[in-house]
């Protein structure tokens, strides 16, 4: 008897690209610039874009200090970015 074909297992986005995602779109409802941010923060505008990217791994001060520049707290980021990974991204079928 054949075995059954296995199904790809789609790639699960990196903490970091999950993080980014969320201080991107938290910045973007507040209606701030990235280099507005980036100066509340004390990083360089390059390297807040690269962060919402998801190109770069933050430190945990510097996560905090892009977190605070937003008005949140390093939770509140991790808190967004799970909710973010728990979004289904392709078609979802439900079953009564």
């Amino acid at each position: 008897m054949p075995r059954p074909r296995e199904q790809p297992v789609e790639a699960e986005p990196l903490w970091r690209e999950q993080v980014g995602e969320a201080l991107r779109r938290t910045r973007q409802e507040s209606g701030l610039r990235l280099v507005d941010v980036a100066g509340r923060a004390g990083v360089a505008p390059q390297y807040l874009s690269e962060l919402e990217r998801g190109m770069k791994d933050p430190s945990s001060e510097l996560l905090a200090a892009v977190a605070g520049a937003l008005g949140l707290r390093v939770t509140d980021v991790a808190t967004r970015a799970i909710r973010t990974a728990a979004r289904p991204s392709g078609p979802l079928c439900l079953a009564a």
